[in-house]
């Protein structure tokens, strides 16, 4: 009799430090999945800010520095524009050109065409860098659809802005002076409506 009210006692111990830790593991999920999301703008904004990993820098304003720029020696530059989509999100998304050649210190408009595939409106959010990575620093853009959270209607179609310029200092610096070829991509990545992760819309779209 003991011995059987022991044992039950060391199971009920023991079923309650299960469920402790599936409550624990749960919010780890939980938290995991929160923190991956929220882990796109975060790292855009510190990219932003540094240049690093090849993205842009933000910072000066666009009218000093494309003053500051005019009297500074030019060079020929080819920008090639490369586009990637998430498995999570229903969209094409490609550049409307391969190539553009340009001067630097001179202004130039591209365009990206998205069109969602699904039956419900989408929204996506992107990430972006410039490679070289050492060339990010110098190169800068003005206006561009990826500061922003970007929602198409069902099967719709949009020509997608980005306004840009390279700083002639490309050519001033020793680590980027022989650049003449740089790429531009960008990751489109699924937003849920409310804010949830990527994760949910696989789930969703699963067969029951």
């Amino acid at each position: 009799m003991i011995f059987a009210e022991q044992r039950l006692r060391l199971q009920r111990e023991q079923s309650e430090k299960n469920q402790a830790l599936a409550l624990k593991f749960g919010a780890l999920v939980v938290f995991v999945l929160a923190a991956s999301y929220a882990f796109v703008p975060l790292y855009q904004a510190f990219c932003q800010a540094t240049g690093y990993g090849g993205t842009v820098q933000q910072g000066k304003k666009t009218e000093e520095m494309l003053a500051s720029s005019k009297d500074k020696p030019k060079k020929k530059v080819t920008i090639t524009f490369n586009a990637d989509v998430s498995p999570h999100l229903p969209w094409t998304f490609v550049p409307s050109q391969t190539s553009i050649e340009c001067e630097t210190g001179d202004t130039v408009l591209a365009f990206y065409r998205a069109t969602n595939k699904a039956d419900q409106p989408v929204v996506g959010i992107s990430t972006y860098n410039v490679t070289p990575m050492k060339a990010g620093l110098y190169f800068h853009k003005i206006q561009c659809f990826c500061f922003d959270e970007q929602r198409l209607r069902p099967h719709e179609t949009v020509e997608m802005p980005v306004f840009f310029y390279v700083d002639p200092d490309i050519a001033l610096d020793k680590n980027t002076a022989n650049i003449d070829h740089l790429v531009l991509s960008y990751t489109f990545f699924l937003v849920q409506e409310g804010g949830e992760p990527e994760l949910a819309f696989e789930k969703a779209a699963q067969p029951v």
